[in-house]
Formats: structure tokens, C-alpha cells, sequence
């Protein structure tokens, strides 16, 4: 694995690709807007775990321009999936693996319907990034994150990329269900993006500071882990009151979502709320609290 492209290089792809790129790996960035800025003053990163910057950024506005890679790694939000075949297509070669970084269910489902499931795998990323401006990220918490194929499984190719990771300093685990690894990440991605939205756009230190803030979090994560439940990913209530807890210190963090909803960019309704949501009726799992929040969300989307 000696090349990598970023697809979708927004706060969490020019992160962790240029984590890749900082540690001498070959990562070639896919950008369209931040393009001119990027190709011309290179990359910043600001990060809690040491500064670093890329001088000069590998990048370009189109993948052919890119080419065949040995790793696609995909960052761009669940809203721009329907660009999957267009875009990912002219970078493949017969054993380029397909990585997605995205929130949310669904999304290695139809990579591998596109491109053959066994090409796939799924990183759940548990940081608090931002992008400020064109080529400046902000980390400001976290940063670890789980790798696992979508076929459950430990393979050479998971231990690698693992390792790859890791020798760029990442915290990188090995998961070897990712699809219980996506569930842990609802639990904190289902009500704390969605609350902050329905609230108006509230960061979590505002939602967490009102008086009922805490306990309506706390109703939602559970109705996240009894639907996990369900499908047979077993979720510790310790974990829930963890997730609560590591929120604290964030204080004015924004969410993504309520980003993109305030700034009135496309939001991942489908990925983080909807498919959850079915899959829980689907094995059912009463979630009174998830489908009000869901409601809520479209609701205000629709009228914004």
C-alpha cells in the first residue's frame, strides 16, 4: 500500500491524510473548492497532539488527474454518495482498497454494491476537527479511531493499514466488527448532532448546560444501544455514561451537522437518524425519543 487518495478533503480527510502525508506516505488530495489555496500555501493543522503543516500538497480537482491508487480513502459526508461511481471509479486498479471515514450506516453497504465488497472497509472516527478556513484544520479533541473490514474479520491488509496509521500518529484500533464499532459511534453522533440542531444551533457545552440537556442525551444513547442490542452488538452502559462525560470538556464544540445546518449545507439525515432508525423498527425496538428527533430534524430542514 504505497498510494493513497482523499476523497471528500474537508476537516476529517485533510486531517488524518495529512497525518498520512506527514509521515512520508504518498496521499494525494481531491479538492475542489480549498483547491487554489491548498495548491498554492499548502496544508495547516492545529492540532492538540503537535502542530504540523504540508508546505507543498499532492492535489487535484479531478480523479483522473489522481489516478489509479492503492488506497481510497473517503471523508466526504453520506450527502454526496451518489458521486461514489463517478468519482471513485477512474482511481481504482484490481486490488486498490476502499476506505470510508463517513458517519453514520449505509455507506459501506453501497461502496460495496458499486465496487464489490470485499475492496471495502469502514473507519469510525471518534475526534472533534474542524475546518477553519481553505487549507486550515483545527483539532481540538480526540482522535482515535477503529478499522475494520466490512466482512467481519481480521486480514493482512486491516493489520497494515492499521499499522500505516499508527506509524503516522494515530491512535488506530483494530475492529474486528465494524459494524458494532458504527453503533458506538451513534451513540454519541445521534443525539449530540441532532439536539444541537433541533435547539437552533447550540454548541454541546450549551446543551449539556440546560437543566434537562444531560438527561435527554442520556435518553437517546440508550434508545442507540437497546437498538444495537437488537441486531446483536452488545453496548455497555458505561460506555454511555463515558461518552457523556468526554462531552464536558469540549465545552463550545459544534458539531458537523449542526455546522452544516446553520451554514445551510446538506445534512446527513439518512446516515446518522433514518437508517438507524429502520433497522431499529425493523427489529423492533421501541425508540420514541430517536424518531422525535428525527421528525424534528427533517422538519426544520425542510423549512430552513
Amino acid at each position: 500500500m504505497r498510494s493513497f487518495a482523499i476523497v471528500g478533503a474537508g476537516a476529517v480527510g485533510s486531517y488524518y491524510g495529512g497525518r498520512l502525508a506527514a509521515a512520508g506516505n504518498n496521499v494525494r488530495f481531491l479538492l475542489r473548492s480549498d483547491y487554489d489555496v491548498v495548491n498554492k500555501k499548502g496544508l495547516v493543522v492545529e492540532s492538540i497532539d503537535g502542530d504540523f503543516q504540508l508546505p507543498e500538497v499532492n492535489c487535484a480537482t479531478t480523479p483522473e488527474e489522481i489516478g489509479p491508487v492503492d488506497v481510497v480513502i473517503v471523508a466526504w459526508k453520506a450527502t454526496s454518495n451518489h458521486f461514489f461511481e463517478e468519482v471513485i471509479r477512474p482511481m481504482l486498479h484490481k486490488e486498490t482498497v476502499i476506505v470510508t471515514l463517513q458517519n453514520g450506516l449505509g455507506n459501506t453497504e453501497m461502496l460495496g454494491e458499486l465496487f464489490g465488497i470485499n475492496r471495502v472497509l469502514g473507519v469510525m472516527c471518534f475526534v472533534c476537527i474542524n475546518r477553519i478556513e481553505a487549507g486550515l484544520i483545527r483539532h481540538t479533541g480526540g482522535g482515535m479511531i477503529a478499522m475494520g473490514e466490512a466482512v467481519p474479520g481480521v486480514t493482512d491488509r486491516l493489520r497494515k493499514l492499521v499499522a500505516i496509521f499508527q506509524d503516522a500518529n494515530v491512535v488506530c484500533e483494530m475492529a474486528e466488527n465494524f459494524a458494532e464499532a458504527q453503533w458506538r459511534k451513534l451513540v454519541w453522533n445521534i443525539p449530540f448532532n441532532g439536539l444541537c440542531i433541533t435547539e437552533g444551533g447550540i454548541d454541546t457545552g450549551e446543551l449539556l448546560a440546560q437543566s434537562d440537556g444531560k438527561a435527554r442525551v442520556r435518553e437517546l444513547m440508550f434508545e442507540v444501544t437497546r437498538s444495537a442490542a437488537s441486531l446483536g452488538f452488545e453496548i455497555e452502559d458505561e460506555f454511555v455514561e463515558f461518552q457523556i462525560e468526554r462531552t464536558y470538556p469540549m465545552k463550545d464544540y459544534r458539531p458537523s451537522s449542526m455546522i452544516d445546518f446553520v451554514n445551510g449545507c446538506p445534512v446527513e439525515v439518512e446516515a446518522i437518524w433514518g437508517e438507524p432508525l429502520r433497522r431499529a423498527k425493523a427489529a423492533g425496538v421501541s425508540t420514541p425519543k430517536l424518531e422525535e428527533l428525527d421528525s424534528r430534524i427533517r422538519a426544520m430542514l425542510k423549512h430552513r
